[in-house]
């Protein structure tokens, strides 16, 4: 990512969305501090699939390895009164 100062992106704003549009990123900065991210809308939603992607995987396989065999759910909460 590119930083560029606010001054400039509000001047040079058309040419950086061209730039953007062909894929680039910029960090905003005010007094050199990051304030905003001009970023392409595809890889925003291409960032949304692959979380949403990963979190179905680890939901999926949450309950791998992690099995009560024969203990029923009684035995559970009568264990779990002893303490």
């Amino acid at each position: 990512m590119t930083n560029i100062g606010a001054f400039e992106a509000k001047t040079h704003l058309s040419r950086l969305l061209e730039q953007v549009a062909a894929g680039e990123k910029f960090v905003i900065t005010r007094h050199g501090k990051p304030v905003a991210q001009l970023v392409p809308i595809e890889s925003e939603d291409e960032s949304r699939r692959l979380r949403r992607e990963t979190a179905i995987v680890r939901l999926k396989t949450v309950g791998d390895g992690n099995r009560l065999d024969r203990t029923t759910l009684r035995q559970l909460i009568d264990d779990g009164r002893k303490f």
